[in-house]
């Protein structure tokens, strides 16, 4: 027996699985298909690339093998190809925009950062407009309520917490609403509220919930009509003014929330600093802070 036939995985579904569940095994034997033919492999080169059986190749082509994320690894590893291009829901990337990706994906953090503005100006987005609405970014306890109310009481202009906006659309709570439809339900709420806003508030001030970073397409909004202030502290002091507004929950276990929410905030810190301004609020006190956040906002747009 050889190798690739040792290592080959299980039997995938049979055929007697539900056409719909079958569906993404489909499209996935589809772009498998798809890819080899583009770079010219035969079904026998790609097992042997990949170590996955020639058999099994041509189940999981067919749509009628349920692999795993290592065979799909090794899969897109042969093909020269990301995972995520095998795993992708919709149709395909056209070659001018994978092309670009490719061409970005070699540049620095910081060319990256230009460019997105470059672009969105080129593109007619609202760059190349006065952005009159200020939008406050970072974790819970960064200071965005009680900084941003103050903001907009000396701009004149109306504070929004868009968590409670969204509360107010959907006519119940954030937890009814994550318990109802999930994370991505939650999702599409925050989004449709957020351009609700934009309609209607020419010049406002926002406070955005801590995760808004993560929608990707949520976030290039807010990054195109708002000037993005990061409220940057230390876990400690996140962790600190939570507690000092009356909720002792993250006390509960200390330790591990700790490192929770190092864990979060490491993996946030590359997307909270495509703000336009960073403000590190630590060791300072209100009054500090909100001058800090002044002094940021007075410098060029």
């Amino acid at each position: 027996m050889s190798d690739a036939q040792r290592m080959a995985p299980p039997e995938g579904l049979p055929l007697a699985t539900p056409s719909a569940a079958r569906a993404p095994l489909l499209d996935i034997g589809a772009r498998v298909r798809e890819a080899r033919a583009r770079r010219g492999m035969t079904r026998k080169l790609l097992a042997t690339h990949s170590q996955v059986s020639e058999r099994y190749v041509a189940q999981l082509e067919a749509g009628q093998a349920n692999p795993s994320v290592l065979v799909l690894l090794k899969l897109a590893q042969a093909l020269d190809l990301p995972l995520t291009e095998l795993l992708r829901e919709t149709a395909a990337e056209p070659p001018e925009l994978l092309l670009l990706i490719e061409l970005l994906r070699r540049q620095s953090r910081a060319v990256l950062h230009e460019l997105r503005k470059n672009l969105a100006r080129k593109l007619g987005r609202a760059d190349d407009q006065p952005r009159t609405r200020i939008a406050l970014l970072g974790l819970r306890g960064a200071g965005k309520t009680s900084l941003g109310q103050r903001l907009a009481d000396h701009l004149d202009c109306p504070f929004i917490e868009l968590d409670q906006a969204i509360e107010h659309a959907a006519g119940t709570s954030l937890a009814e609403i994550f318990l109802l439809y999930g994370q991505a339900g939650y999702r599409r709420h925050e989004q449709r509220c957020l351009e609700r806003l934009l309609k209607t508030h020419p010049r406002c001030v926002i406070a955005t919930g801590g995760s808004i970073v993560t929608a990707a397409a949520t976030y290039d909004l807010l990054l195109s009509t708002c000037r993005c202030v990061w409220l940057k502290a230390a876990p400690e002091e996140h962790m600190t003014r939570v507690v000092a507004q009356g909720d002792t929950r993250p006390m509960a276990n200390n330790a591990e929330a700790m490192d929770d929410l190092r864990h979060i905030l490491d993996a946030r810190t590359a997307l909270y600093s495509q703000a336009d301004h960073t403000v590190d609020t630590a060791g300072l006190t209100l009054d500090q802070s909100y001058l800090a956040l002044a002094h940021a906002l007075a410098q060029t747009d």
